[in-house]
């Protein structure tokens, strides 16, 4: 038997109403309230930041390699669809097309200028797919181009249009060419770059307006398989592509809002240091507060001949117990929490703010388990810091203390 573990588990049983139990519970509480916070802030803060990568990934891959040139408009110069990249690049996911086309929409009552990004069938879309507000995603046709087109919600509204509703689209081109194009869905992403300008089409339409083979496109964008290793991968792919290409990463082409969630990210990493500062600091004066009031027990343990460490250990379990309890209802706040919003959505945001209507949430267990085992070995560590004036108590005058 661990006969200081045994004497922890004895001393635990304070009586109701005194003054140990009260600091007992205002050490749990300090440590429930950390963890909980810290877990909440994290998945909001990666719920967040997955929730404008992806918004950003709608129109865009991580890489995109477009005609080395001086022109600063949305439509660039036709590069080949071989790009001159091999498969030996084991962090690409995929090579997908892309065109734009400047573009005005006339309705009955309306003008608006646009780009129309053409894409082909194998586009990856499955970030679409969740800024969809009403319709579907457009339809590609094997032998002719698509006229279905999917507008932005800032879009639609301007021009006064629904799903299933004809615009004519006025072609910025010498000769002018128009296009009568039905609208397949409505997309609303928050992010005003993107949603009051571009209109989502077919690629083979750009071609046949451009007079382009099919084996010529705008661009070539690649989606990688980890965002982390974007530079990386952007090294390999510089050196493979053909020399008259560019190529740019979407953290340059989006850079404030990438720098923006970086600083974000920061702020709440200071926030969490903060957090468990206190929660710890609490620990430690928790800990004084027990050895002081058992003076006399420690005086009466040293005379019987226990060790300074055998009583260290008496505290340091105790600190444990207190630890692990503030943990686990910690925990079951925290991530009760984030159940709640994750499927009720009970806390709304305003979207022209935000870019989103309501609070996200991302489930990251690598991330739980690292602030549950970083707090418990921090606050551990603090422990020994009060635990070492055990030390300094001297067995007649501990007996003699009131």
């Amino acid at each position: 038997m661990n006969i200081s573990k045994y004497i922890s588990d004895k001393i635990s049983e304070v009586q109701a109403g005194s003054f140990t139990q009260s600091v007992t519970k205002i050490a749990i509480i300090s440590i429930a309230t950390g963890i909980a916070i810290m877990i909440v802030s994290f998945a909001i803060l990666e719920g967040f930041r997955n929730e404008i990568r992806d918004k950003i990934f709608s129109f865009g891959a991580h890489l995109q390699v477009s005609k080395y040139d001086t022109n600063n408009s949305y439509e660039g110069s036709p590069i080949s669809r071989n790009i001159g990249i091999t498969d030996s690049i084991q962090s690409i996911k995929q090579v997908q097309a892309f065109a734009r086309k400047t573009a005005i929409i006339k309705t009955d009552e309306e003008v608006l200028g646009v780009v129309l990004k053409g894409v082909e069938q194998d586009y990856d879309l499955s970030s679409m797919q969740n800024n969809l507000e009403a319709g579907e995603l457009i339809t590609f046709n094997d032998s002719t181009s698509s006229k279905e087109v999917l507008l932005s919600q800032k879009i639609a509204s301007q021009l006064k249009l629904e799903v299933g509703d004809e615009a004519i689209f006025y072609f910025i081109q010498n000769p002018p060419r128009a296009r009568k194009l039905k609208v397949k869905g409505i997309y609303n992403t928050g992010l005003e770059e993107f949603d009051e300008v571009f209109v989502l089409g077919d690629l083979q339409l750009i071609r046949e307006l451009n007079g382009w083979p099919d084996s010529l496109v705008g661009g070539v964008e690649i989606v990688l398989n980890d965002f982390d290793q974007i530079d990386q991968a952007a090294d390999q792919v510089f050196e493979q592509m053909l020399y008259d290409l560019q190529l740019e990463k979407i953290t340059d082409s989006h850079a404030q809002l990438f720098d923006w969630l970086k600083l974000l990210r920061k702020n709440v990493i200071i926030f969490l240091v903060l957090i468990i500062f206190v929660a710890t600091f609490n620990m430690v004066s928790t800990v004084f507060i027990m050895i002081i009031e058992r003076i006399n027990m420690i005086g009466v343990l040293k005379a019987v001949g226990a060790t300074d460490a055998q009583i260290r250990q008496v505290f340091y379990f105790r600190g444990l117990n207190l630890t692990i309890k503030g943990m686990v209802w910690g925990n079951i706040i925290g991530l009760g929490f984030c159940a709640l919003q994750y499927y009720f959505e009970l806390i709304p945001l305003d979207p022209e703010n935000y870019y989103m209507d309501r609070v996200p949430i991302s489930w990251n267990i690598g991330v739980i388990i690292i602030l549950n085992v970083l707090t418990i070995v921090l606050t551990m560590l603090a422990i020994l810091i009060p635990a070492a004036m055990i030390a300094r108590i001297k067995p007649v005058k501990a007996i003699k203390f009131d």
